[in-house]
């Protein structure tokens, strides 16, 4: 199996990484400066067990891969770069193409849908960190995280299961599940605080996130979707991993929040805080909080704004105004 990984920040990075170190075949598609280092110099990877450069297959495009029939492709953008990475892939792979949408909220594999026949949803729960073009740090220990797959909407075939064994010897637990976007639902709940920490940059915001949770589970019910409680998500990653510690690396923010440390100028909120805000608006449910933090962080990244831009009294102001 020929692991395509695009998308080869922290997350794609960090998969296609441990990959390589488990003797895997792995192309990475990256961009920009990161892309230039890791093919000058490879792929430096700081872990709790080590600090290791690994040298890389990197590329800038789909197109730029060598296809020979036996890829599974773990698309790792975030969600507002779906559109663009799925038209690039189109056209050098064609629709046939095993396509793992490894990314948080649960638009991704729809959009998949529409255009790819094998579409594939893994959950991503683990923590890494990309600041630094040519360098990714993955947290967890002694596994890097969990990364249980299946079939999209449901399913498991012979492809995720090769995948996940692959991923199982690479320093992850990843179990095959042909209920997976239960997982997903469930990690949606967590990812719905990624928001407000890179909008007021505290870890004081529990009645915040309890809003927005709330809502959330409001919207899943009026929309009969089902998903995994999150004490069980919640105990089966502590059983895989913890946070380790990585030499003058402590872990800092979320996904979120590292994007707009690196200037990205985009974020993904609207896929995240913006799904819960269209299933209450399907549903009769009000989401005034996730609209709120959804609205902010659209218009602090449009300002340039760091994180941190805001105040927690500036979201519940604002939530009080959309009818909190």
């Amino acid at each position: 199996m020929h692991h395509i990984i695009l998308g080869a920040g922290g997350i794609g990075g960090g998969i296609g990484a441990r990959l390589v170190q488990g003797g895997f075949d792995v192309t990475l598609i990256a961009r920009g400066e990161h892309l230039a280092r890791m093919q000058r110099g490879g792929l430096r990877l700081r872990t709790p067990e080590g600090d290791v450069t690994l040298p890389v297959q990197a590329v800038d495009d789909p197109s730029a891969v060598s296809w020979r029939g036996d890829e599974v492709v773990i698309l790792t953008v975030k969600s507002q770069d779906t559109a663009a990475a799925l038209k690039q892939l189109l056209a050098a792979a064609g629709p046939g193409v095993p396509l793992v949408c490894a990314q948080n909220g649960v638009d991704n594999e729809r959009s998949a849908s529409r255009r790819f026949e094998h579409v594939y949803a893994m959950l991503l729960n683990f923590p890494a960190t990309f600041l630094t073009p040519g360098e990714v740090l993955l947290h967890g220990t002694p596994r890097s995280g969990v990364l249980d797959a299946g079939c999209y909407p449901s399913g498991i075939d012979a492809t995720i299961e090769e995948l996940c064994a692959n991923l199982e010897a690479s320093h992850f637990s990843a179990t095959p599940d042909p209920a997976v976007m239960r997982k997903k639902y469930a990690k949606l709940l967590l990812n719905l605080g990624n928001a407000v920490q890179a909008l007021a940059d505290t870890r004081d915001a529990a009645t915040v996130h309890r809003a927005l949770r709330a809502e959330a589970i409001a919207c899943y019910e009026a929309a009969a979707i089902d998903y995994q409680p999150l004490e069980e998500l919640g105990a089966h990653a502590r059983e895989q991993w913890s946070i380790g510690a990585i030499e003058d690396a402590p872990r800092s923010g979320g996904s979120t929040w590292q994007s707009m440390v690196r200037g990205t100028g985009s974020v993904e909120v609207d896929y995240l805080n913006g799904e819960i805000a269209l299933l209450g608006a399907s549903h009769g449910v009000p989401t005034p909080y996730n609209r709120a933090v959804q609205q902010l962080l659209v218009e602090l990244v449009a300002e340039g704004g760091p994180p941190g831009g805001c105040s927690l009294d500036e979201i519940e102001a604002r939530a009080r105004a959309l009818g909190a």
